[in-house]
Order: C-alpha cells, then sequence, then structure tokens
C-alpha cells in the first residue's frame, strides 16, 4: 500500500523536531456549485527542526512517532 503524500505550509515550527503544516484544498460544493476551500493541520516530524514558518513542504504518511504525530516531512519548496 503506497503512503499519501499531501503538500502544504509550515504554520508553526515552536516544537523540537515538529511542525505543523496546513493542507489546504479546493472543492465544488455539492449543493450551491461554488468552489470552497477547507483547510486541515497535521503535525509533521522534522528531524532537523529545518523548516520555518512559511516553508512550502511535502508530507509523507509514516508510523506512529508519537500521540498525534503519524507524518513526517519529506521536502521543502514543494
Amino acid at each position: 500500500m503506497s503512503k499519501r503524500i499531501l503538500q502544504g505550509t509550515v504554520v508553526s515550527d515552536k516544537g523540537d523536531k515538529t511542525v505543523i503544516v496546513r493542507v489546504d484544498r479546493r472543492f465544488m460544493h455539492p449543493l450551491v456549485k461554488k468552489v470552497i476551500m477547507r483547510s486541515k493541520r497535521f503535525a509533521a516530524h522534522d528531524e532537523n527542526n529545518a523548516y520555518k514558518v512559511g516553508d512550502k513542504v511535502r508530507i509523507e504518511e509514516c508510523r506512529p512517532i508519537s500521540k498525534r504525530k503519524c507524518w513526517q516531512v519529506l521536502s521543502g519548496d514543494a
């Protein structure tokens, strides 16, 4: 089974070896037929604390690292 890969923006880097990544998605509302945006925040593992707020990153699903962290940062400038 392949791992999911998402693209988003770092919104917080306060945790040690952790960044919070906001992933935006756009879709058509089924009733109103208008394009709307929804976002979701993921905690991702950043081993070297390399990414800062505002960076575009790609994250990949991985094994659970902590209670709410099961994503890891693949690369920046996605």
